[in-house]
Formats: C-alpha cells, structure tokens, sequence
C-alpha cells in the first residue's frame, strides 16, 4: 500500500480544513451565513487528516491534527466531542511527544469534570500518571495523579478502582521513603478489604506492606503495628507474612543479621519477593549494626 499517497492527501485535506476555517470567519462569510456549517465542515476534515496521518504512523501530525478539530468543537460547544477529540490527540502524541501528550489529556480533564464525568476524568489521570512514569520517569508527578484519580473514584463510590490508584501511591511513597504516608494508604486499603470475602485474602499483603515501612523507621513501631493488624484481622495471625515479620523483628532485636537473611530466604523459596519487597528488606538490613547489606 502507497502511505506516501495517503500522508499527500492527508496535508490537502489539512490545507483545505484551513481555508474553509479561515472563510468562515471573513466578512463575506459572516454576512452570508454558512461560517458555523463551514467549521463543521473543517472539524470533520481535520478528523480525517488525523486518522490518515494515523494509518501513516505520522503521529505528531496525527495529534495535530485531532488538536485543530478539538479547538473547533469547543468553537461549536461541543464538549462532548471536543474532549474526545483532545483525548484521540493524546493518544497519537503518547507515541511521538510525551509533554504534548500530557497537555491535550488535561484538556480532556478540565472538559470532563466541568461535565461532572469524574469517572471518566479520572481515567485520563491515570493516562498520564502512565506517561510520567514510563517515558518521563518523573515518579512524584505520576503520584500525584494516582491521587487525584483515587480521590475522583472514591466521590463517585468506585472505591476498588480509587485502591489500584491509592496502591500504586503507597508503594511509590515507600521508595520515596515517605513512609508515612505509605503506612497510612496500606492500613486503610487493608481496613477497606479485609472484610470483603473476594479481596480479604489481599489484606495480610497490604498490612505487611505497612508494617515493614513501620519497621524501618522504628523496629517498637513495627511490633506494636503487627499486634494491632493481628487485632484487626485474625487471619493476620496465621499468616506467612506475619510470621516472617515475628523472625524478622526477633533476629534484628538480637541484631543477628544471619538469621534476618535465613529468615528471608525461607519465606523466599515458597512466595517470591519482588523487588519493593527486597529493597525495603534490604533498607532494614542495612539498620542491623555493622551489617553491610546483601540478602545473600
């Protein structure tokens, strides 16, 4: 197939999209009618445009494209369509121009939640805590778009998907060693859990994922937070993770750092650590005195 052909076509129909905007705004057009019809006519070239530029892998073009017909929409009051088009320009500049990418999905925002979609607004806030985190590794900027998300979900009662969302906060807050903050997200999505039957069974991960931020900052903290979730949650008790927390409190009590590492090993063979498990791990290693830090 010729793309070349098709990308022609497609700079035509963004010049012809230009000239129809550009007539509808002069005085004749003005004087004899037909400027709203001839923007129509416009926004619905530039769609074209964009998808061919799409076809073409031309993706700035494309996001360009979608751009010019989202400005229109809103020059008609089309809300609806104009965040719609904001969000297509997005998705074609996600490919090509991440900061781009990022301005026309909170165009889309602004639009949605002045509609009071905020289901949909937070989403798109999710979008582009993605785009932070994978291309513009800017870790602070994507939680706090987690947060806005989780806060959006949470007004609208979808309080499992504002729990992804307030998650992902908790487990970068940890590697931010705002731990804090992170001991607050796992207590309350493990309060909110661990009396669902479908999800209870979740709630001993997230109340070891507070604990261990508890016991890097204060191995008494830790103790007196593990007998409250054992409180809170009996099958806490019998948990793996809790035991592992028991030796692990134990061995650095006694500052046996071989025992720590035995310890997790052992828990190790049977449930895979990943690697937010093995820093925080390693983080409280490194407190046992004159321990070099390795779980080896």
């Amino acid at each position: 197939m010729d793309n070349s052909g098709k990308e022609k076509e497609a700079i035509q129909l963004m010049a012809d999209a230009d000239k129809k905007v550009k007539s509808s705004g002069s005085f004749l057009g003005g004087m004899f009618g037909g400027g709203h019809h001839k923007v129509e006519e416009a926004c619905e070239m530039y769609c074209r445009a964009a998808n061919m530029f799409k076809m073409v892998k031309n993706w700035s073009a494309s996001g360009n494209a979608f751009c010019k017909a989202a400005r229109l929409h809103m020059q008609l009051q089309n809300k609806h369509d104009c965040a719609t088009s904001f969000i297509d320009a997005g998705n074609a500049y996600k490919k090509a121009d991440p900061n781009e990418a990022i301005k026309c999905l909170n165009a889309a925002i602004d639009i949605y939640t002045d509609m009071g979609r905020f289901t949909i607004a937070a989403k798109h806030h999710i979008s582009i805590a993605e785009i932070y985190e994978a291309e513009l590794v800017d870790i602070e900027k994507a939680v706090a778009h987690y947060e806005q998300a989780a806060d959006y979900y949470k007004g609208e009662e979808s309080n499992s998907s504002a729990n992804k969302c307030l998650l992902k906060v908790g487990a970068y807050c940890a590697q931010l060693e705002q731990y804090q903050k992170a001991i607050e997200i796992y207590e309350q999505v493990g309060a909110n859990t661990m009396d669902n039957p479908l999800l209870k069974y979740s709630a001993k991960e997230y109340f070891f994922k507070a604990a261990l931020c508890h016991f890097i900052v204060d191995e008494l903290n830790a103790k007196i937070a593990v007998e409250k979730y054992e409180e809170m949650f009996p099958a806490f008790s019998d948990s793996r993770e809790c035991k592992l927390l028991k030796k692990l409190l134990e061995a650095h009590e006694e500052q046996n750092s071989d025992a720590f590492t035995e310890a997790v090993k052992e828990f190790d063979s049977i449930s895979r650590l990943d690697q937010w498990h093995t820093t925080l791990l390693l983080r409280i290693k490194k407190t046992i005195q004159g321990e070099e830090g390795d779980l080896k």
